[in-house]
């Protein structure tokens, strides 16, 4: 069975959805029914209407509990997605109302922090001063679930790491250069130039192995002729690279250069002269496809295409 939006949006209920959201919680009827305030007879009877709606079971019966089939896991996801939406709605009118301005939630991989994001967020605080702003720090995958959950406005990363790029508009700002790094307990290289061949006794920190950074660590390490260490130690954070770098005269990481030339004026690293042969990876400016950018984003975005876009108004 078929269902148009002027349908679902006729039939559907807040309720309902706050209902699916309980359920995917507690695993039961019950639990659910308790959780909203009202009977298990009434939150059975709305699983129904839900499920007659969309022509199909949502959650299966286990000795666990109910457990959301497929169609439930996508039922679902998109009540949180709209639930968080409201919430954000509620959110942004009361700060409005109360003179703060709104909200704009950002997520930034580490290398698009220190020269693309920090230079827009000033300028966009300069120009609305009662703007709260939010910035997060951390993978693609990670944020772009965030994103999905209307937890963030838009992304600065990438896209393709998704199951389903499709689902999101793209607007490229740039390529992610990396540099080669130790900390300043590091004895200073002896030639100009180096390799990672030459590295080779050394211990490597370096990304998770579901990372892209990994792969191209790995790529530049076979390149080189050189065995990917088996002692590494793996994190995706910046702070325990640094703090693990700082002390020794051994360690090497894979940093991106903007990160690197921040830490290395701080003289907490220092930036070997080693020329990687991978091609740099891009990031961009990532959004949900059909989403409406409150006015915020929409300058934010602007800010970064006036810094960095050579050629603005591309979208992919």
């Amino acid at each position: 069975m078929k269902h148009t939006l002027n349908t679902l949006l006729s039939r559907l209920r807040m309720r309902q959805l706050q209902l699916l959201i309980a359920l995917d919680d507690h695993r039961s009827l019950h639990k659910a029914a308790s959780a909203l305030s009202i009977t298990q007879s009434a939150a059975s009877k709305a699983l129904r209407e839900l499920e007659s709606m969309f022509d199909a079971p949502l959650f299966e019966r286990t000795k666990t509990g109910m457990v959301p089939n497929q169609f439930g896991h996508c039922v679902v996801r998109y009540a949180r997605l709209f639930a968080a939406d409201l919430g954000a709605l509620c959110e942004d009118v009361a700060q409005i109302r109360s003179g703060r301005g709104g909200r704009l939630a950002i997520g930034a991989i580490m290398g698009a922090i220190p020269e693309v994001v920090v230079p827009a967020v000033k300028a966009l605080q300069a120009r609305q001063p009662n703007l709260s702003i939010e910035v997060t720090e951390d993978t693609s995958t990670r944020m772009l679930a965030q994103l999905d959950e209307g937890q963030l406005d838009l992304v600065i990363g990438r896209s393709a790491v998704s199951n389903d790029p499709s689902k999101y508009r793209y607007r490229s700002l740039g390529v992610e250069p990396l540099s080669v790094v130790v900390g300043s307990a590091h004895p200073p290289p002896r030639k100009k130039t180096l390799t990672l061949a030459d590295l080779a006794s050394h211990r490597w920190i370096t990304y998770p192995a579901h990372m892209p950074l990994h792969a191209l660590l790995e790529q530049e390490m076979a390149l080189a002729g050189v065995a990917m260490p088996a002692n590494t130690i793996a994190t995706a954070s910046t702070f325990v690279t640094v703090a693990l770098l700082q002390d020794s005269d051994d360690l090497v990481s894979l940093l991106p250069t903007d990160i690197a030339q921040l830490f290395a004026r701080q003289r907490m690293l220092r930036i070997l002269p080693v020329t990687l042969k991978s091609r740099s990876q891009t990031f961009g400016i990532v959004t949900r496809q059909g989403s409406v950018q409150s006015p915020a984003a929409e300058q934010f975005v602007e800010l970064l295409a006036e810094r960095v876009l050579p050629e603005p108004g591309r979208m992919a």
